[in-house]
């Protein structure tokens, strides 16, 4: 787990979709399970989705409170 990325779930945004413009570190949990079923995108923003994934499926959303400003 690359502390830069867990920054960046915290600063970037969901592009498209019912949650645009939400900080991926604030999209549901549902919303990243569906994800997880589908299939993530390529790049970047799949890398985020996924690790997103597994801080909420684990109980580990509270690692991102201290990167919030």
């Amino acid at each position: 787990m690359n502390p830069e990325h867990l920054k960046k779930l915290v600063e970037v945004t969901m592009p498209y979709g019912k949650y645009k413009g939400r900080v991926i570190a604030d999209l549901p949990g549902n919303y990243l399970n569906w994800f997880a079923a589908k299939g993530f995108p390529d790049g970047n923003l799949g890398q985020l989705l996924a690790l997103m994934h597994e801080l909420d499926h684990n109980g580990l959303k509270q690692l991102l409170d201290p990167l919030r400003k």
